[in-house]
């Protein structure tokens, strides 16, 4: 592992932990394994399944990110990371195997780090495609706030455009 990039991604972060580790071993995987440098616009694409300390040090070594749209969250709350490498087509998912004996959280830290990925990591294809490139979307006025919100985004409700957070969503339980 490089000092400077584990340096560089702790400084982005704000804290050393295990989860920012994970992130690191992760991207180093994928850099590897797909062959892949910084990403400057959407030629990598990350989809992570958490929202924890990891995807902070994905985008300091991949440069996947929210805005640019190659860094997609997908909910599932799993410790994975699927990678998407456009020119090449080639991709990887990478699963956090459960840790088998207990450590303290610094052991825990420089295990992840200096460990290889696949013992780390099950690394498999992702189970699902790679996302179209990011879109621009017309910006549509919500009829009940006032605020805009991209076209895909916008619901009909009694006849007026509304935004997600003016939406009254009826479910009668399906």
């Amino acid at each position: 592992m490089d000092k400077k990039i584990w340096e560089k991604c702790v400084e982005f972060h704000g804290h050393e932990c295990p989860g920012l580790a994970i992130g690191v071993k992760a991207s180093e995987a994928a850099v590897d394994k797909l062959g892949i440098k910084f990403s400057s616009d959407e030629e990598l694409v990350c989809i992570t399944e958490n929202d924890a300390c990891g995807v902070d040090a994905i985008q300091v070594i991949t440069g996947c990110s929210l805005g640019k749209g190659n860094l997609i969250y997908r909910g599932t709350g799993k410790q994975a990371y699927s990678f998407f490498n456009r020119k090449t087509g080639e991709s990887i998912r990478l699963v956090l195997k459960p840790f088998t004996r207990k450590m303290e959280r610094k052991e825990r830290q420089e295990y992840i780090l200096s460990a290889p990925a696949d013992e780390i990591f099950d690394i498999k294809a992702p189970k699902f495609k790679l996302p179209e490139e990011a879109r621009i979307f017309q910006t549509i006025i919500c009829e009940v706030c006032g605020e805009g919100a991209p076209e895909h985004k916008i619901r009909l409700s009694e006849g007026k455009k509304v935004c997600l957070d003016c939406f009254e969503d009826y479910s009668r339980g399906w």
